[in-house]
């Protein structure tokens, strides 16, 4: 029924500009946090705190899963949710089969596990995809580490970028090195990403990169492509949960708001 009801959004969309899908992907399966979408927050699962600011920027916002008990869940919290394959291997992939499916300009990919994302945040990319006038780029945003834990943190993807916010490189490692100076700082990969659907289209077939075998990280499979990527910087306080510590941090921060 929540397939259903979703299709009947897309089908009365109004026309002109650019159609944007948010899409969340949340796979139960998580080898560090496993059931993490469903993780209890001051009585609701975090996947309903990431959907309800995707769903204030968003008319269409789709949670795509591969697990009947996210399915479940997200029907009794009237989620939009669909049933995806249990051979993705990352988020992306996930999102090209929603893409194969439901036709869009581009796709708001939101990580299931930033139950602190700004709807601001949300929105600002809204407006980045709606003024850049192009169809093959990926825009994301970075922001400053300001924890030094987290400089040094291998579940935090840091990136690098030139001077018109092209990322250049993205690691699991402290970059760039300080070797001469400490005048400088690091930024971390907000989850959330714009995807074109010409991008999606092709990205199945490109292949995998030996970067991003090494990193764990599919940025790489982009960049080893030649497919731009843009991270614009952004002030703001989200924090991805990526161990049950991270959710802890997560539920005093929302009790402070």
């Amino acid at each position: 029924m929540a397939e259903i009801f979703f299709w009947v959004l897309l089908l009365f969309q109004k026309e002109g500009g650019v159609k944007i899908i948010g899409v969340i992907p949340a796979r139960y399966a998580s080898s560090r946090f496993p059931g993490k979408p469903l993780a209890d927050i001051h009585g609701k699962p975090m996947i309903w705190w990431v959907y309800q600011t995707v769903s204030k920027v968003l008319d269409d916002v789709v949670v795509a899963t591969d697990d009947e008990r996210i399915i479940e869940t997200c029907k009794s919290f009237n989620i939009a949710s669909i049933m995806t394959s249990d051979t993705h291997r990352t988020g992306v992939d996930r999102l090209t089969e929603v893409a194969a499916r439901y036709a869009a300009d581009y796709y708001l990919l939101v990580q299931g596990d930033e139950p602190l994302l700004e709807k601001n945040t949300a929105r600002k990319m809204v407006s980045i995809v709606n003024a850049s006038g192009v169809d093959n780029e990926v825009f994301t945003f970075k922001m400053a580490i300001t924890n030094p834990i987290d400089a040094v943190n291998s579940t935090i993807i840091k990136i690098v970028t030139n001077a018109e916010n092209r990322v250049l490189f993205a690691s699991r490692s402290a970059i760039p090195y300080p070797k001469e100076s400490v005048d400088f700082a690091y930024y971390k990969s907000v989850g959330i990403y714009a995807y074109p659907r010409k991008v999606l289209k092709n990205y199945g077939s490109l292949r995998t990169s030996y970067i991003e075998s090494v990193e764990e990280h599919d940025f790489m499979r982009l960049l080893e492509n030649e497919i731009p990527v843009r991270a614009f910087p952004i002030d703001t306080a989200t924090i991805s949960v990526d161990t049950p510590k991270d959710l802890e941090r997560v539920r005093r921060l929302l009790l402070k708001i």
